[in-house]
């Protein structure tokens, strides 16, 4: 059986369109697209759609984007831009197996977890000469390390979000490029480390690490003039080298230009975020941003709770992964069908037969709900670990 045929079929019947003369195959393919990627994880979260996300981190990374579907086109060359894997994620977060602390506000988070600023008054003083490349040792890096088995620094990362590497044009995350990406807007930017000095009239100078990385060195983060939204961050065009206009987060030194003079004898300072790595235990998220704390000075296995965002029906060869929403979705692409036609008559008359189909779908899912148990205090909520809230070693209260 192909569900999918059926699908179509059954709107051209509630659209009173049997003809493809009428209304193509593949312009009834995009409405239903639109209505399951779009419409039906903002009307409901469907039970079938839970699922995990996992993920292992990157030493020395605290940041990581919700991952993204890839351009998907359908029968007729219509593509369907990028769009979030994942409809947001839940507790519990899990590192390696183990809960930890979960937050969605910022406020919270960052009372506990403060991204205290370092800085350093004086790191190197100004030559008088454009040109100069000033090596600026941050003496929170580790300093040069070999090769093999480098350990990650305490200098926390520059991070582009989900809205930025949409923008910049590829779906590579993070941005990783011999040049500086311009096509992202300046509000998409986490900037953590920068450096700041005066120039000959008294203004402020600052360079500051972008959240991209050099694909010759993905250790080295990419340097920027801080500009206006949306785009004025500027980059220093082709002029980037693991020694030129980047900042090394595993040694801790970066080699930076100005865009103008800085006056012989004028301090140069430097001022970043700071964190000792180590195992994560705690996790925010929000911006569509995974944020850990501490950051990992290795791999780990982190696991989230997540509701799928369906992914589009490509092509009339493809059977809808759930049957039993069939009906739901031809009635919900032939009313968006027919509220784009101005067919008000037939679209009130189909309403009450959509809104009945919707209700037999949720209530599939609340199936699936009211078979737990709620928890109260006097139920064994099965956490383990020997825990009230379920995190390693929380003991009794």
């Amino acid at each position: 059986m192909n569900l999918l045929d059926d699908v179509i079929t059954y709107v051209r019947r509630i659209i009173k369109s049997p003809l493809d003369s009428k209304i193509s195959t593949n312009l009834i393919i995009d409405y239903i697209n639109r209505f399951w990627v779009m419409d039906v994880d903002a009307r409901m979260q469907v039970f079938d759609l839970k699922n995990k996300y996992s993920f292992i981190t990157q030493p020395g990374v605290d940041q990581y984007n919700m991952p993204l579907y890839s351009v998907q086109v359908q029968p007729g060359g219509q593509s369907i831009a990028s769009f979030p894997v994942y409809q947001g994620f839940i507790p519990p977060a899990r590192i390696q197996g183990i809960n930890v602390s979960w937050y969605t506000q910022r406020s919270e988070f960052f009372n506990l977890w403060p991204n205290y600023v370092q800085q350093q008054p004086t790191n190197a003083v100004g030559t008088g000469d454009p040109s100069t490349v000033y090596q600026i040792n941050i003496p929170f890096g580790l300093g040069a390390q070999p090769p093999i088995n480098q350990q990650p620094s305490n200098i926390i990362r520059g991070h582009v979000d989900i809205t930025g590497i949409i923008a910049s044009g590829s779906l590579i995350d993070p941005i990783v490029s011999p040049t500086f990406n311009t096509g992202v807007p300046t509000t998409s930017v986490w900037s953590s480390v920068f450096f700041t000095s005066t120039d000959a009239e008294g203004n402020n100078v600052v360079i500051a690490d972008s959240g991209q990385f050099l694909s010759s060195n993905v250790n080295c983060g990419l340097l920027m003039i801080p500009g206006q939204a949306p785009f004025g961050n500027q980059g220093f065009g082709g002029n980037y080298s693991p020694t030129l206009n980047v900042i090394n987060y595993v040694t801790g030194i970066a080699y930076v230009t100005f865009p103008v003079a800085i006056p012989q004898g004028q301090n140069i300072s430097s001022q970043c975020y700071y964190y000792e790595p180590g195992l994560p235990r705690a996790c925010l998220f929000y911006d569509n941003v995974i944020t850990l704390r501490n950051p990992p000075d290795k791999q780990y296995l982190v696991e989230f709770d997540a509701y799928l965002s369906p992914a589009a029906f490509l092509s009339t060869g493809q059977a809808l992964p759930f049957g039993y929403m069939a009906e739901y979705i031809a009635r919900g692409a032939a009313r968006k069908i027919l509220s784009d036609t101005g067919d008000v008559e037939q679209f009130q008359f189909q309403e009450q037969f959509f809104k009945e189909q919707e209700l037999l779908v949720w209530k599939r899912s609340q199936r699936q709900w009211t078979s737990t148990r709620t928890e109260t205090i006097y139920s064994n909520s099965g956490h383990g670990q020997g825990s009230a809230n379920g995190l390693y070693g929380g003991g009794a209260t």
